[in-house]
């Protein structure tokens, strides 16, 4: 089987660069230069799009893997069971203590909002996180199968999209400022940027420091956890070139990219709880 996967990967693909590349593009949909709307057939396509073009793949899976969570919580919800309760019930319940203890340890405020927000985080993030564990080949040439292009580029795992990190880290930045402004007026929130740590003399020093350090939160959110997937995924493409070596090195990669996909969606909710704790203190 090693040897057929190989002949068809030299086949399909001229070096094993090219096929690592295709691997990480994207299926775009967007604008082609000629006018009309329709999905990118090659990688110079996709670029010629531009910034209004969609990742229909990444996109797409992001939110069924947000609709299977929903759909599991509400399952749970619905058909809880104080007596003996099923596998799902149990591991729903120890999701929530898990983020509830998180929470509380965490931040200092009384807020409704932080704990379905942290545990909303941490399972959907967890949930495109496990799909680098998918084999690299299985999802691309399903897709490639249906849409009866050998050649169509389709990823599988969203947060090696930064589409989909700078839009979590984007989302928790706005909830910063949204949080800073509700909890110290807009006065407060700006008086923190200009008027510390060394007093309103040193307003421009003052800027200078905290704002590069307040605008760098969702920047270091969201290459943080497209860094840690994008390098797994980019390591287990290099595995797959491997023949029969890539069965024992793509079981040992897993095995330690297992620690690494919850400690990501771990990292991402911690953060956010400690960054919103901030905003709602006064200093």
């Amino acid at each position: 089987m090693a040897e057929n996967a190989a002949a068809t990967t030299e086949a399909a693909y001229a070096s094993g660069g090219e096929y690592v590349q295709h691997h990480l593009g994207f299926l775009t949909y967007g604008k082609h230069p000629d006018g009309h709307w329709g999905l990118a057939h090659t990688q110079e396509e996709a670029n010629d799009m531009g910034f209004w073009s969609i990742h229909v793949d990444t996109m797409g899976f992001s939110l069924v893997l947000g609709a299977l969570f929903l759909a599991l919580f509400m399952k749970v919800g619905r058909n809880i069971n104080a007596g003996v309760p099923g596998g799902l019930q149990n591991a729903v319940e120890l999701l929530v203590e898990f983020v509830q203890s998180s929470v509380k340890s965490s931040y200092s405020g009384h807020s409704p909002f932080i704990a379905p927000l942290a545990l909303s985080i941490f399972c959907w993030i967890l949930l495109m996180n496990l799909m680098d564990l998918v084999p690299v080949d299985l999802i691309p040439l399903a897709a490639q199968a249906l849409a009866g292009n050998p050649h169509l580029s389709f990823k599988a795992v969203p947060t090696t999209d930064l589409n989909i990190t700078f839009g979590l880290s984007l989302s928790v930045f706005i909830l910063i400022l949204v949080y800073s402004v509700r909890c110290k007026g807009l006065g407060g929130f700006l008086g923190e940027l200009a008027f510390h740590p060394f007093g309103k003399y040193a307003m421009p020093f003052n800027l200078v420091m905290e704002l590069p350090a307040f605008l760098a939160k969702p920047v270091s959110l969201a290459l943080r956890l497209f860094g840690n997937l994008f390098a797994g995924e980019l390591i287990f493409l290099v595995i797959a070139l491997l023949g029969y070596w890539q069965f024992p090195l793509h079981f040992v990669w897993a095995v330690f990219h297992l620690l690494v996909i919850p400690l990501q969606a771990y990292l991402f909710m911690m953060l956010t709880i400690v960054y919103l704790n901030q905003a709602s203190q006064h200093h």
